[in-house]
């Protein structure tokens, strides 16, 4: 898949629920080795289910074949999910879903990333993301140490 193949965005339904768990578990495995695994995989999806996708405004992205190949999310102000798989990365995915994501917000966002997780950090900030607080991992189940980033939209 390059950049010239068709990536579709959707407004995530319930029944993406299991394709976004299984998005969600390899991006995590592959870009977040180091992290203890605090919940199995059946409670992962559960929390998708049950908590994300009525709780949030949420967003697929499709390939070709309708393939899901990552999804974002939006809990007001907050950007609380954007997981890719893996073999997309670099692909202009996730920047398709943090626009819709932007386009949708009321022109401010904030987001906590892990501050081990260099590749995040760095595709936020070049997308306008400025880092204003970190934090020693007691706020998150993981007790990873977090950095907190905003957004402003500029005009």
């Amino acid at each position: 898949m390059d950049r010239n193949t068709s990536v579709r965005l959707r407004a995530a339904t319930a029944g993406d629920a299991e394709a976004m768990t299984r998005v969600f578990l390899v991006s995590r495995a592959a870009a977040l080795p180091y992290l203890p695994r605090v919940h199995s995989d059946e409670d992962t999806l559960a929390w998708i289910t049950h908590v994300v996708l009525p709780g949030c405004r949420a967003w697929v992205a499709e390939g070709e074949e309708g393939e899901l190949l990552g999804f974002a999310s939006l809990d007001g102000d907050e950007l609380d999910q954007l997981y890719l798989r893996p073999d997309v990365l670099r692909r202009g995915v996730g920047t398709l879903l943090l626009e819709r994501v932007k386009e949708a917000s009321r022109g401010v966002l904030s987001l906590y990333t892990f501050q081990r997780n260099s590749a995040a950090r760095a595709f936020y900030e070049r997308h306008g993301f400025v880092a204003e607080a970190y934090d020693d991992g007691a706020r998150n189940e993981e007790n990873e140490p977090d950095v907190l980033y905003r957004w402003t939209a500029v005009g």
